[in-house]
C-alpha cells in the first residue's frame, strides 16, 4: 500500500489542504494519507494549541485519511518517517511536500534519511525543480506532479481574514472547521456576530 505522509502546521486546516489530499487519493498517487500537524517546536507565531488543530483536522478523517495525534512533537521529518516505517513495515511511505520546499530541502535535518522514501512534490509555485540540489542528486526519489491545480490560499491569509472579520474566509474553510474556530474563539476572534449568522 502507498501511504502519503502530509506534515504541516495546518494553522488552520483549509480547503487547499483538503484539495491536496483528495487529488492524491483520486488520482491513485497514494492509497491512504496520514496527516500530521506539527507541535510548536519552531516557535511559529500565531500557532494555536496542537489539540485544536488536531480537532479541526478530524473533520477530514475517513477510512483513507488518518489524522495522527501521536507524532506531533517529533521535531524532524526524518524521525517521523522512521517511526512510521516501523508501524507500517510492509507499506510504501511517500512524503508529500510543495515545490516551495525544494530549494532548501538539502538543508533539512538528515535529508538523506528522508530520501530513503519517495517524495511527492506538488508543483504550485513555479519553482524550477530541476535546478534544486536535492532533486539533481536524487531524481529517482521524487515524484513530480506538475498538473496539480493551483491553490490561491494559505493559512496565513485565512488567519488575516479571521482577524479582520472578513467573510471571504467562508469560501476557504470547511463549515465544521469555521464553526469550531468560532465556538473556541480562536485566532483572536472576539466579535463573531458576522460569522455566527453564516454558521452552517
Amino acid at each position: 500500500m502507498k501511504i502519503g505522509i502530509y506534515v504541516g502546521s495546518f494553522n488552520p486546516p483549509h480547503l487547499g489542504h483538503l484539495k491536496v489530499i483528495n487529488y492524491l487519493l483520486e488520482n491513485n498517487y497514494v492509497d491512504k494519507v496520514i496527516v500530521i500537524p506539527t507541535g510548536n517546536y519552531w516557535d511559529k507565531q500565531d500557532l494555536i494549541d496542537i489539540k485544536h488543530r488536531i480537532n479541526m483536522l478530524k473533520f477530514y478523517e475517513n477510512d483513507k485519511v488518518i489524522i495522527n495525534d501521536e507524532l506531533n512533537n517529533i521535531p524532524y521529518t526524518y524521525q517521523v518517517l522512521d517511526l512510521l516505517s516501523k508501524k507500517y513495515p510492509n507499506d510504501n511511505l511517500q512524503l508529500i511536500i510543495g515545490d516551495d520546499n525544494l530549494p532548501k530541502f538539502h538543508l533539512w535535518k538528515n535529508y538523506q534519511e528522508i530520501l530513503k522514501y519517495q517524495v511527492i512534490v506538488l508543483k504550485r509555485n513555479d519553482i524550477n525543480t530541476f535546478d534544486t540540489i536535492a532533486y539533481q542528486n536524487n531524481r529517482k526519489q521524487f515524484i513530480l506532479i506538475e498538473n496539480f491545480p493551483k491553490v490561491n490560499i494559505s493559512s496565513t491569509i485565512i488567519r488575516d481574514y479571521l482577524n479582520e472579520k472578513n467573510s471571504n474566509v467562508i469560501k476557504y474553510l470547511n463549515p465544521n472547521v469555521l464553526n469550531y474556530i468560532i465556538d473556541n474563539n480562536l485566532y483572536n476572534i472576539r466579535d463573531t456576530k458576522r460569522f455566527i449568522k453564516k454558521k452552517i
